[in-house]
């Protein structure tokens, strides 16, 4: 390694690191760090550590309590046996599951299988590293990477220190991981691997001030040539090892120069950045609080056992994979990183009782298993497709007698006539039931099997189509649907095992209220009546990071979260076929301009309508695909303009005084891909109307905003056919 200079300025001290062939000399002060200890690294490293503090007083250090509890002088004032912040849940996993496999990550070099135990040890290790490194607490250290072990790690380790992370995957664009690392104000950059930081560098050479950069994978060796001249880099096995040398040396100094506090369950843990309806970033402030009311209640939907086996494939980043992977941890499964082109193959290998998705995974499963279905021979064909449709009649009688049907009529039902549809449902349900049992032992079990899930598949990110929901119902395997945002940690709703109503997203989950209002009396509406959804409970953000307007717009002052989505509560029926379905949550699109893809990704439709309307063939588009797996647009033409380029191509004669719906389409598709071409999504099918929106529709606000719930609601059956 050629000589270099370098200099880490932190908010409480100036630490001066000089990296020569072999050692790494820290000539001032390191923060908070040890004094009078040296840190060596073994031989065999490339360099070794010497760091000797001449500062005495006392230093202030935070830490995860309950984790940290062997290491924490035993004076009562720290040390806890409860849940402070979310490390904690590590040290109460290694004692109960200790030496049982958490984690499997085949595909990264080198593959790794940890225990519990190891997991908690590398956590402990690579926390201290980032103290060694000056990282102080309420700090923001930038998580750029994709999942695997060592993502986790990263993850509790910085968490750890009482410092923030701020998280986001390798896939997204450089421009808008500089605009994050810059607006939360990040200090330093742990990366996914070389590659990744190579595409990084220059841009957040020239743009960011970074104090160091950690690579989870990869070596050093694979950086290019003058993208390490300005900032440190580490390894992840270097900052492992800085931590082991570090804990050490505290250990033998028996602590006489910190003082301790914990971190509080009300500091912030991460911050996550979401797109609002103007496409600026806004940084979530989720607290250890946040996240561990998920943690403590995220079995009510997943019951989850020690042994059980997840398959995790979502962004680790994402919070809803991220509260759900800290939440199994703590319930000794085993968790296996794969990904969307090893899916297939890691479903039928390991055999998982758990999935948590989002409903596309589901959906490609469902064309995957159409499709074998319509290759087979003629007979296997008509047997299967038979089966499936006696089975789906059955689930369907069995809902009706469990009383699992979703109504919103607040009205409650007759006694009398509740009782004979109870009764007519059982009787119809008896006689279809055996051919249910036959096609389960000839056809559904080995669907199953090359599924791979045993007990559920969870999803979130979006609703799930009520045909997918259906068929996987019927041949046996359960799936539920949750309900949530990054704003919420995010899981605020879930289809619960035991009372799982297709078509909604389910009940409140523990200490969670949900209220729906009018969108412009902002009056409370009754069960059964649909209107803006807002949620209330522990796991609703601090706020946005450095946004109180729009933190303003999302809370009010007594804690409800505005979700934006339009929904409705089922009413309570004390018999009849919806006597379980009482306060389950339906939802039924956005207010807000954002639109959810089925695939979980997050699309701005302003930025297409207006590239859209550039063109002189298009008065009106509304672009739409909520839950859907691509965007298609509702379009209004300008019947003059569209005639007249239809007679400029020679696509109708020059004496036309009309043009065909088909030959219109096909214009106005053309026009709308050559409009939207530099977009970041593309729009599918279209659907023409020849009524324009007005006021006096109802579909367009006094100020002249087309009322996008309004539109959709009135073109609902168009809509559906336009996606079959």
């Amino acid at each position: 390694m050629s000589s270099l200079t370098s200099s880490f300025v932190d908010n409480y001290n100036s630490v001066q690191f000089l990296f020569i062939r072999s050692k790494l000399h820290c000539s001032k002060t390191l923060g908070t760090k040890l004094p009078g200890v040296k840190l060596r690294f073994s031989p065999a490293s490339k360099f070794r550590v010497f760091c000797e503090s001449k500062t005495q007083e006392l230093q202030i250090r935070k830490c995860s309590p309950l984790l940290e509890k062997a290491s924490l002088p035993n004076n009562g004032s720290v040390v806890s046996n409860e849940w402070k912040a979310v490390p904690d849940i590590w040290r109460t996993s290694a004692e109960k599951y200790g030496d049982r496999v958490a984690l499997v990550d085949p595909y990264h070099d080198p593959p790794s299988t940890m225990t519990y135990k190891q997991l908690e040890q590398e956590i402990l290790d690579f926390s201290e590293g980032l103290r060694v490194l000056g990282i102080m607490p309420d700090e923001k250290l930038a998580l750029f990477a994709d999942n695997s072990s060592r993502w986790l790690v990263a993850d509790q380790g910085i968490m750890a220190t009482g410092a923030i992370n701020v998280v986001r995957g390798s896939r997204s664009s450089v421009e808008e991981l500089l605009v994050i690392y810059n607006h939360s104000d990040s200090v330093g950059l742990v990366v996914d691997n070389p590659e990744f930081f190579n595409r990084l560098a220059g841009t957040f050479q020239s743009k960011a001030k970074m104090r160091f950069v950690v690579l989870l994978w990869g070596e050093k060796s694979c950086l290019s040539n003058g993208e390490t001249e300005s900032v440190p880099i580490f390894s992840f096995k270097e900052i492992l090892e800085l931590g082991r040398e570090s804990r050490v040396a505290r250990t033998d100094s028996h602590n006489a120069s910190y003082k301790y506090e914990a971190i509080s369950s009300d500091d912030v843990a991460t911050l996550v950045y979401t797109s609002g309806t103007t496409g600026n970033p806004k940084g979530v402030m989720l607290t250890h609080n946040n996240l561990l009311h998920q943690i403590r209640n995220l079995w009510v939907i997943v019951p989850a056992e020690p042994g059980d086996r997840f398959l995790s494939m979502l962004p680790t980043w994402h919070a809803y994979e991220r509260a759900c992977e800290y939440f199994i941890f703590t319930r000794g499964i085993e968790q296996v990183y794969t990904t969307v082109r090893n899916l297939k193959d890691d479903l039928r290998h390991y055999q998982p009782h758990y999935l948590i998705a989002v409903p596309l995974v589901y959906e490609t499963l469902y064309s995957g298993i159409q499709k074998q279905i319509n290759t087979s021979s003629t007979a296997r064909k008509l047997m299967a497709l038979t089966f499936i449709k006696v089975s789906l009649a059955y689930m369907e009688l069995k809902r009706i007698y469990e009383g699992l049907c979703l109504t919103r009529d607040p009205k409650q039902p007759s006694f009398i006539l509740s009782m004979l549809d109870y009764l007519s449902a059982r009787i119809l349900a008896a006689i279809l039931w055996p051919v249910h049992v036959l096609a389960n032992k000839l056809v559904y079990q080995k669907i199953r099997s090359a599924i791979g899930i045993s007990k559920a598949g969870t999803t979130g990110g979006g609703s799930m189509p009520m045909h997918i929901d259906k068929f996987f119902e019927a041949i046996g395997v359960k799936l539920q649907n949750g309900y949530g945002l990054t704003e919420s940690a995010p899981v605020i709703a879930g289809r619960l095992p035991h009372r799982n109503v297709l078509g909604s997203v389910g009940h409140p989950i523990q200490q969670t209220e949900f209220k729906i209002i009018d969108s412009e009396t902002n009056e409370v509406l009754p069960p059964g009546s649909k209107g803006i959804v807002k949620a209330r409970g522990p796991q609703v953000m601090k706020g946005y990071y450095k946004n109180p307007s729009a933190t303003r717009q999302a809370l009010d002052e007594d804690g409800w979260l505005n979700t934006g989505d339009i929904g409705w509560l089922a009413p309570h029926h004390s018999a009849g076929r919806s006597r379980q379905c009482g306060g389950v949550l339906v939802l039924e699109g956005r207010a807000k301009d954002t639109i959810v893809l089925s695939t979980g990704e997050n699309v701005e439709p302003l930025e297409i309508e207006e590239a859209a309307m550039r063109s002189s063939l298009i008065q009106q588009i509304v672009v739409i695909g909520q839950d859907q797996r691509r965007l298609a647009a509702i379009i209004v033409p300008n019947k003059d303009e569209v005639l007249l380029a239809a007679k400029d191509s020679s696509i109708v004669d020059a004496d036309a005084s009309d043009i065909g719906k088909d030959k219109m389409a096909r214009l106005l598709y053309e026009e709308l891909r050559k409009w939207t071409s530099e977009c970041s999504f593309q729009v599918g099918p279209i659907l023409i109307i020849n009524e324009p929106f007005t006021i006096d529709s109802g579909l367009m606000t006094p100020t002249m905003k087309i009322r996008r719930d309004k539109v959709v609601d009135k073109y609902k059956k168009e809509i559906a056919n336009l996606y079959k």
